[in-house]
């Protein structure tokens, strides 16, 4: 991560983001939400094909939490099909472009038929060498609790165990986290994984956001000082 977990962060490995403000940003524009969800995978495309030239590792996005659900039913299933779509159409990109797709959270609860696409996608991607990781039916308390279970059923609960069993453990540490629209909160996002990262919130909402803001955000790292509780 950074460098050497000291001094200048120089380029992360590691990059995570909260992409909020899709309602917010049809809403500002007499919109229907499924408009703000469709431009918001659109943004998510434009981002992904620009990672390649800003040397991440690896990129982190937050899609649908487990918390999701509550929204009302017709757009839940706005963004099921957003989700089906994207799939189809972009998993070919992935493959082209040496992605590998993970996906974290508890996702084979989604519908089957999405299961079973997801499945193919992580199958035929698995020898990329960038990550693209997203974050589907996932909360981070739920990983965590996971976790620790699984640590306690081995007979040792550690910091080390409950890692080793977290979503993300394959994972680089996480270096930076992004949050979009100007909300300051992480929205059971990465807990564990955040302890360490640098945070930045920036009012942008997420259809708006362009590659050019994430290079920006790198930038900015770039020029913070990591002590990770040293001096």
């Amino acid at each position: 991560m950074g460098e050497d977990r000291a001094g200048n962060s120089g380029r992360p490995r590691h990059v995570a983001i909260i992409m909020d403000g899709n309602g917010r940003w049809a809403k500002k524009r007499g919109l229907p939400r499924a408009m703000g969800h469709k431009r918001g995978v659109e943004a998510v495309r434009e981002l992904v094909r620009s990672v390649e030239g800003m040397g991440l590792d690896c990129l982190t996005l937050y899609a649908f939490s487990s918390e999701n659900w509550k929204r009302p039913e017709d757009e839940v299933d706005d963004l099921m099909n957003l989700m089906r779509r994207f799939i189809k159409s972009d998993l070919p990109e992935f493959i082209a472009n040496d992605v590998r797709l993970k996906i974290i959270g508890d996702w084979q609860g989604l519908a089957p038929d999405i299961v079973e696409m997801l499945e193919d996608a992580l199958e035929q991607t698995s020898k990329g060498s960038r990550v693209l990781a997203v974050a589907l039916n996932y909360g981070s308390q739920q990983e965590i609790a996971r976790a620790a279970a699984k640590a306690a059923a081995i007979g040792e609960v550690t910091e080390k165990t409950i890692a080793a069993h977290l979503d993300t453990n394959d994972l680089p540490p996480l270096d930076l986290l992004v949050r979009t629209s100007g909300e300051v909160r992480l929205s059971n996002f990465l807990l564990w994984q955040s302890a360490y990262a640098e945070m930045l919130f920036v009012d942008t909402l997420w259809p708006d956001f362009t590659p050019e803001m994430l290079q920006q955000a790198l930038d900015d790292f770039a020029g913070r000082e990591r002590r990770f509780g040293g001096r």
